[in-house]
């Protein structure tokens, strides 16, 4: 069992965004018997994925649909598949305009570095 410090530690998150989680109703920590936070492996690989989602620029909104869905069970595995498909295609678009703008950006290095170079 991890406490909230620990947990946010370990993710490299702030407390206020597990909190935060917790009120969007994302990620529903165990209590002790003092009502604090526990989380288990089980939350912690549960945060992982939800923090890809978030690095991936999933919206917050669909983050909170998906775990609706999760939480209801095996009949809602083609409204996730469906749900994790298109952003996945999202991701691609990501890549390509990441990869377009390396492109760009390694031109323009390279003729700076030109114009240094002809200066010498």
């Amino acid at each position: 069992m991890y406490t909230i410090g620990e947990i946010a530690q370990i993710l490299g998150v702030s407390t206020h965004t597990l909190r935060y989680y917790e009120k969007e109703s994302i990620i529903l920590p165990d209590r002790n018997e003092y009502g604090e936070r526990r989380y288990t492996d089980y939350h912690l690989k549960w945060l992982t994925f939800i923090l890809k989602l978030k690095e991936t620029k999933m919206p917050i909104t669909q983050i909170k649909e998906y775990t609706s869905l999760f939480k209801k069970g095996e009949q809602t595995t083609e409204a996730r598949l469906k749900l994790l498909e298109d952003h996945k295609s999202s991701i691609e678009v990501q890549l390509k305009t990441l990869q377009e703008t390396y492109i760009m950006l390694d031109k323009k290095i390279s003729t700076y570095r030109e114009l240094i170079r002809n200066k010498e």
